[in-house]
Order: structure tokens, then sequence, then C-alpha cells
């Protein structure tokens, strides 16, 4: 079952949407594999903290984001990787690194990568480590708002 929080958000927007169950897996590659997903077409959430505020960087599985991409495109002095025990309380309906790109459920900025936005579908981790979400791009850029950037 994905997260309450995403499943109650997507159903009150009247949003269509796949759940994907996959055996349990912990790395964004080890996800796409399992879930017979191309890395390119999984999103995968990384916590970054932008002048010590958390945001999302949300880019294809295949890629790492760039901090210095980051920090040009959010015009921030600093960027850089949060570590898990900096935002495990932040995501209190998810399982530790399966956190939906929803940064919007989890008052933060999301900052999707151009790549991302090419594609017709988006899929991501539903909040566990067993289960993906598959909706429409343009679903997701209506309720999210991410802003679009280069993140390689």
């Amino acid at each position: 079952m994905p997260a309450q929080t995403l499943k109650k958000y997507l159903d009150s927007n009247h949003v269509k949407y796949t759940i994907i169950t996959h055996s349990p897996e912990y790395t964004a590659q080890e996800i796409a594999a399992s879930a017979h997903i191309p890395g390119k077409d999984l999103a995968k959430t990384v916590i970054v903290k932008i002048d010590g505020d958390f945001a999302m960087a949300v880019l294809p599985a295949s890629m790492h984001v760039s901090l210095k991409s980051l920090r040009e495109a959010s015009g921030a002095g600093n960027a850089e990787i949060a570590s898990e025990a900096e935002f495990e309380s932040l995501f209190p309906d998810c399982e530790l690194g399966a956190m939906p790109p929803f940064g919007n459920l989890y008052d933060m900025p999301v900052y999707a990568a151009r790549e991302l936005a090419e594609d017709d579908q988006i899929a991501f981790s539903a909040g566990t480590h067993s289960e993906l979400v598959q909706l429409a791009y343009s679903d997701f850029d209506k309720l999210v708002h991410p802003t679009v950037v280069s993140l390689n």
C-alpha cells in the first residue's frame, strides 16, 4: 500500500495512477530492474540541503545529482546531499529512503531533472521499498509544480 498521505492526495485530486509491486529493493537501479522499468524511466528522490533548507532533487535512477548544477539552478550558495539521519523524521509515513517526490506534501521544494519532464509517464517509490507509483508526468507537474532544471 503506498504511503497513505500520497494515496489520499492522488485520490482526492482524481489522478489516475498504477501501483507496481516488486520484490523489496533498496537502490534505484535495483528497483528499476526488479520492476522491469529502464533506469532512465524511474525517478529517484534525493534529499538535499540548499543553503541549509531541505529540498528534493528528482532525477532518473540512472543519473547522479550534480550539486553544482543544483546550486546554480536554485541560486544558492551551498547545496549538499542530506544524510538519512537528518531527514528520517521528515517522512513519518515512508520507509527510510523510499520517499515519493511530492515535496508539497512534506513542505519542501522539488527540483526535477529536465529528462523526466520529457517523458509521458513517471514512476517513483510509493513510500515503501516494494511499491512504485506510475502516473502521467503532466499530473505530477500539475500537483507538485517542480522547478525543472538540469541536474547532471
